[in-house]
């Protein structure tokens, strides 16, 4: 072997080099990533909601124990609709409620002795409900209210028995069932036309 020949064994490795983030950058991260977690959940929750039914006022559309979506945002660009299935807070307690818009402001809501539903002498086709009111009565809706029933009419807390809703107190647009995921379902909005136009 000649003097200047080296082996593979007897070359030297280089140091491995070790890289260590300082702590306060690791604490850093950590923070941000938490902060940026916090706001996208912010965000979430400011443009949908959940809800929960709780009864059995509207069966058969909905029904007791599912949980729904609830679009937050719907009614800040749009106002209610007759047929729409809202979220509200209850003008009179705490509770939040969960019916179908009948009467926008300006309309006049009949149920005859024959339990149809009339709005503003048009009779609603409502193939979503249990059964017909065995109630009657009239009611004209002022600005800014509207006036609301459960799909289970004569198992429904609405404004048969309670008056009219403030558009304030309606939270969102009920969407989506998704839970139990056997029921899972698009809920259905019926666009009711009758002879007024809702007062912006």
């Amino acid at each position: 072997m000649l003097p200047t020949e080296r082996t593979l064994a007897d070359q030297p490795f280089p140091a491995e080099t070790e890289f260590r983030q300082p702590t306060e950058v690791v604490v850093r991260e950590i923070i941000e990533t938490l902060l940026l977690t916090f706001f996208i959940f912010w965000i979430v929750n400011s443009l949908v909601g959940r809800y929960r039914i709780d009864g059995s006022s509207m069966n058969p559309t909905l029904f007791d124990g599912q949980y729904l979506i609830i679009n937050n945002v719907s009614y800040m660009l749009d106002i209610p609709q007759r047929g729409d299935v809202i979220v509200f807070h209850h003008p009179d307690n705490d509770l939040n409620l969960i019916k179908r818009v009948i009467g926008v402001p300006g309309d006049v809501v009949e149920i005859n002795k024959d339990h149809e539903v009339f709005v503003n002498g048009i009779r609603l086709d409502e193939p979503y409900i249990q059964a017909p009111p065995i109630y009657s009565g009239t009611w004209t809706v002022p600005d800014g209210q509207y006036f609301v029933l459960g799909d289970n009419r004569n198992n429904s807390n609405d404004s048969h028995s309670w008056s009219y809703l403030p558009q304030e107190n309606i939270i969102g647009k009920a969407e989506l069932v998704y839970w139990p995921p056997s029921d899972w379902q698009l809920i259905s909005h019926y666009a009711h036309q009758t002879s007024t136009t809702p007062i912006q």
